[in-house]
């Protein structure tokens, strides 16, 4: 469900600081926005602030939304807690192997000119160990 951005009340949140919006913006930008902010009935936002203060500094009119129902400010807090600690961040060797993964899907002549030169290096390599020719008869003299 789509909501306009202006109608979300943001109150008594437990992120008071919410970081560099700056890369949070620049996707959603290039990807929009992946996953809806959560409010109750009465537009009160419950997750997603982060993501609510980058459409507004975009300009975004509306944004998309999941209302879950509910008035108890407990409840609240706790799906907010929930929110913001029920995800695993990459580990550094899964982050490296994502960036190798997406160079080689964004630039494949690179991988493939890496092991063209590859190739040609053990050639050479073996051609060291390869018996010499024998010249001919007149050469020799």
């Amino acid at each position: 469900m789509q909501t306009k951005v202006s109608d979300i009340i943001i109150r008594n949140r437990v992120r008071k600081n919410l970081g560099d919006l700056a890369p949070l913006m620049e996707s959603l930008r290039v990807h929009g926005l992946m996953n809806p902010v959560v409010i109750n009935s009465r537009n009160e936002l419950i997750a997603g602030h982060r993501r609510t203060e980058a459409a507004r500094k975009l300009g975004w009119e509306t944004i998309e939304t999941r209302i879950i129902d509910t008035e108890d400010d407990a409840e609240r807090v706790a799906l907010e807690i929930d929110e913001n600690t029920q995800r695993k961040n990459l580990t550094t060797d899964e982050l490296a192997e994502a960036y190798l993964k997406l160079d080689r899907l964004r630039n494949p002549s690179a991988m493939r000119r890496f092991w063209r030169a590859v190739r040609r290096f053990f050639r050479w390599i073996g051609g060291l160990f390869r018996r010499p020719v024998r010249r001919r008869a007149k050469d020799r003299r």
